[in-house]
């Protein structure tokens, strides 16, 4: 057991999706001061699990750091979201609120190539511009 796992047991309590704190805040949580490199080095802050315990502790409760101040000594703790295969079936939740919120809000009607430029003199532009287009046949 880590020092660090009251820090991710803390998170894993906050409602929200964003948890702004300072260095002095996460000794509170830990009951220990953070290490010089936690106050003089920003990948200590990493989400590296496979190289840090104090990452592991935050990225096992769901959370990545984010916005790391070092001269300020605060960051912010952001909730990651994992989508599964069902969520991006359309099945349970969603990846984002906004996922798919165009659908359907446009319509390409039969015959229109998206590729075309939009305006006809561009291809005479470019050409000018660049020489004429090669096409392999």
């Amino acid at each position: 057991m880590s020092k660090y796992d009251a820090l991710g047991d803390y998170l894993k309590r906050q409602p929200g999706d964003r948890v702004p704190m300072t260095f002095a805040e996460i000794e509170k949580i830990i009951g220990a001061k953070l290490p010089p490199s936690a106050q003089e080095h920003r990948p200590w802050w990493g989400n590296n699990a496979t190289n840090h315990v104090n990452a592991k502790a935050w990225l096992d409760a769901g959370f990545e750091s984010e916005q790391v101040d070092m001269a300020g000594r605060k960051l912010v703790f952001h909730r990651v979201r994992k989508t599964t295969p069902a969520a991006a079936a359309g099945e349970g939740e969603p990846f984002h609120p906004l996922y798919g919120m165009m659908q359907d809000l446009i319509r390409v009607m039969p015959g229109v190539d998206l590729t075309e430029p939009a305006d006809p003199e561009w291809a005479d532009r470019l050409d000018a511009e660049y020489g004429p287009e090669k096409r392999e046949k």
